[in-house]
């Protein structure tokens, strides 16, 4: 290790130690050339001995690469933020970090991207886009400026062939639908956001093949994200004053769940026997509504981990197709929000 007060050493003082070129350093020390395995790992342990680490605006500037990637979407804050920003974008983050940085690669993570140059300042390798919606900011953004990216969530825009990790959106729908018809509904609403997210896309076929086969009256809200829980509790309380029929709401936006039970409580109305309440993501909204709400465990760490993959393959120049790649089937966590006394 150097000297405290010291220069730090340089590629130069390891290709001295280690009796080679500093061509050579360069090689061993970023996987390049054809340097002998045993010579690679002697040149690693010398560096690591002397404590050298390379000068990253010069990698930059050789290698093309900053060595970083981006975890971004167009998802308004009402939705993205308070509770939920605890939730689902910190456990997509924190698995995506540790997979991203296994392959010396940092993680930057990017607020909402409704308009303007967000990304355009960022010196990023690639991103992560989650669930794109159909004329998404974000992606604009990074096809502008040319750069690679993966999909969480199936992209649902025609021209979107970008390579995605399945979330299973369909089947997330049926899981918690099937619940709520198993504990008594006959009447279930589904709330979705009013945007084009494959989560709402394919929320709405399940439900509405469902409705079709059993034979309910379907009753579908899309509320736009913008209002967040506030406008769910208002929309909610305008929604079952117009089908006081209905015994179930399977809201997909957590924030719009939490919104819908306010509602539902100030009808008078009592959770879960008069009506029942569900949602897609079991995160912190979920798990510290009064009562909690039953969700599905997405699986998250490990839809994450597949996407930094996917793009960590495709900057590397390995052939990626748009074929998804799907993460763990959903799991239903049933809680006291639709479980009924028997």
């Amino acid at each position: 290790m150097p000297a405290s007060g010291s220069k730090p050493p340089t590629i130069a003082d390891v290709a001295r130690v280690a009796g080679v070129s500093r061509t050579t350093v360069s090689h061993a020390l970023n996987g390049l050339g054809k340097v002998d395995p045993r010579t690679r790992e002697r040149i690693k342990q010398i560096a690591l001995e002397l404590g050298y680490r390379p000068n990253l605006r010069a990698q930059r500037l050789r290698t093309g690469q900053a060595k970083a990637i981006a975890l971004v979407s167009s998802m308004p804050f009402a939705v993205a933020g308070g509770p939920s920003r605890l939730g689902f974008y910190m456990e997509v983050a924190a698995a995506a970090a540790e997979s991203a940085l296994v392959h010396d690669y940092a993680l930057v993570l990017v607020p909402p991207v409704q308009s303007g140059s967000a990304l355009y300042s960022l010196d990023i390798d690639g991103a992560i886009v989650v669930e794109p919606d159909t004329d998404d900011a974000a992606v604009t953004q990074l096809r502008g400026r040319g750069l690679p990216y993966v999909a969480l969530g199936r992209p649902v825009a025609a021209d979107d062939d970008a390579p995605y990790v399945d979330l299973w959106g369909e089947e997330v729908a049926t899981v918690l639908l099937s619940h709520l018809r198993a504990q008594g509904a006959g009447h279930p609403a589904l709330v979705v956001g009013s945007g084009s997210r494959h989560s709402s896309v394919d929320a709405r076929a399940a439900y509405e093949r469902m409705a079709a086969e059993q034979g309910w009256e379907p009753i579908v809200e899309a509320w736009p994200e913008t209002g967040g829980e506030q406008a769910a509790y208002e929309r909610c309380t305008a929604l079952l004053a117009a089908h006081p029929e209905i015994d179930a709401v399977c809201a997909l936006v957590d924030a719009f769940a939490v919104g819908a039970v306010r509602a539902i409580q100030d009808s008078g109305r009592t959770i879960p026997d008069d009506v029942m309440v569900a949602t897609r993501y079991d995160g912190l909204r979920a798990r510290t509504c009064q009562p909690p709400l039953t969700a599905v465990d997405l699986h998250l760490d490990r839809a994450a981990s597949d996407a930094v993959e996917l793009l960590l393959a495709g900057l590397r120049g390995t052939a990626v197709t748009a074929a998804p790649t799907a993460a763990p089937a959903p799991t239903l966590v049933a809680r006291a929000s639709s479980i009924r006394a028997v």
